[in-house]
């Protein structure tokens, strides 16, 4: 799957900019590799399930992720943070 565009939601960018530097430049990082390929190993990209049961995520860096949704050949990035972005 080939990804067109990646689009910021404004939550993305406001929980993006509260991260330490480190997790910032780790997100950066696999966001190119997401835009390359969303399904590689390294990202754990997985369907979330419950009331996220249209989102889905991949890995940061430990327990940093980040919530998306496929939107065509379009991706909305609409969280990143802790496990705790789920509830």
């Amino acid at each position: 799957m080939r990804i067109s565009h990646i689009y910021y939601h404004p939550q993305f960018r406001r929980s993006f900019l509260n991260l330490p530097d480190d997790i910032q430049k780790a997100a950066e990082i696999k966001t190119v590799l997401f835009k390359s390929n969303p399904f590689n190993s390294a990202l754990k990209t997985h369907k979330l399930h419950g009331k996220l049961k249209n989102h889905w995520s991949f890995s940061v860096k430990g327990q940093y992720r980040v919530v998306f949704i496929f939107e065509k050949t379009d991706v909305i990035l609409l969280d990143i943070g802790s496990h705790d972005i789920y509830k």
